[in-house]
């Protein structure tokens, strides 16, 4: 068994932040990731970040969040930004890594959660539109082509895994993402087209040498249609999960897609929390889905419930280290 994190942590400092997350996930028990930093604003955050990937369609940050104003190459200072600090957060990944890494995680956002928060240019949520969120989900997946084959270069890697985010997919699926006005909510999206479009971007990372996963912390996220979009690994907050949903995933382990359990709080629990806490919680689940440790082996991870960023640096730190304590005991 082994370790990793979802992705987010709080603070400003990438360098501080990258530091950490090589040293308390370092070695064979631990999977290291780029970290993200939202509280330097808009442009680091999932959405900004993401976009900065996306090819071909520019955007810029209206006071209602990202608008996408088309494909004139000519971006606006924000979108020019959002792409200007992911490539100085590789920057520093590339030099405190120096070689030392052989596998890392990065995360985007997913298509259903770009199309849940990004506006037209004639504005409302891309969701409204099929055409522009057909659009917004292929210059994704081009976009994710250039990003893995670039962040494979950079660091030499064996392996690299790509966290597709979508909180808002269980959303999207269920007709509750709200329109603009907030009177009203979009339709719900078919599975079908949920599943082709997610299968984009996950067929993009894979046919560019890296490993797609999905990250969700929404109840009612359909991980089957996860995994017939083609996931080959699903980070999930074990709190939310449903009956039905322990059997999907279990099975899913079974069947060799790799599992990062979330059992770490992402904020300090009252009166502390330790290893062993930690240790019983994935003790249980295995348990109750009827899995031995010994049995699922590397194929699954334990991190914390979801990100870090609305957590103490201090708390942030403490989470990652349980995660990894725990892992090496279970293993």
């Amino acid at each position: 068994m082994r370790a990793t994190g979802v992705g987010s942590l709080p603070g400003e400092d990438h360098a501080e932040a990258t530091r950490m997350v090589l040293g308390e996930l370092a070695g064979d028990i631990a999977l290291p990731y780029l970290p993200e930093l939202p509280a330097r604003g808009a442009t680091a955050e999932m959405t900004g970040r993401t976009l900065a990937v996306v090819a071909e369609l520019d955007a810029d940050l209206q006071p209602a969040g990202w608008r996408l104003t088309g494909s004139s190459g000519a971006p606006g200072v924000d979108h020019r930004r959002a792409r200007s600090l992911l490539g100085q957060d590789l920057d520093t990944l590339e030099e405190l890594a120096a070689g030392g890494v052989a596998e890392i995680k990065v995360q985007l956002a997913g298509p259903w959660t770009l199309a849940a928060t990004v506006e037209r240019p004639r504005g409302d949520k891309i969701l409204a539109d099929h055409g522009a969120r057909r659009e917004l989900a292929q210059a994704l997946a081009e976009g994710v082509r250039e990003h893995v084959g670039g962040v494979r270069r950079r660091l030499g890697l064996t392996r690299l895994v790509v966290q597709v985010d979508e909180p808002a997919l269980a959303a999207v699926a269920a007709g509750a993402v709200p329109t603009a006005s907030g009177y009203a909510r979009h339709r719900f999206v078919d599975r079908p087209e949920l599943s082709e479009t997610l299968g984009w971007v996950l067929s993009a990372v894979a046919e560019s040498g890296g490993e797609p996963w999905v990250h969700a912390c929404a109840p009612a996220t359909p991980w089957e249609l996860v995994r017939g979009a083609g996931a080959s690994g699903l980070v999930v907050d074990a709190s939310v999960l449903s009956a039905a949903d322990h059997d999907v995933l279990a099975e899913a382990l079974e069947a060799g897609t790799t599992l990062a359990l979330g059992v770490v709080p992402t904020t300090e629990p009252e009166g502390g929390l330790g290893e062993k806490a930690v240790v019983e919680r994935v003790e249980r689940w295995l348990e109750m889905v009827g899995l031995d440790p010994a049995e699922v082996g590397e194929r699954m991870l334990v991190t914390p419930a979801c990100g870090l960023a609305g957590a103490s640096w201090e708390w942030a730190r403490r989470a990652t280290t349980l995660a990894t304590r725990a892992a090496r005991h279970l293993s």
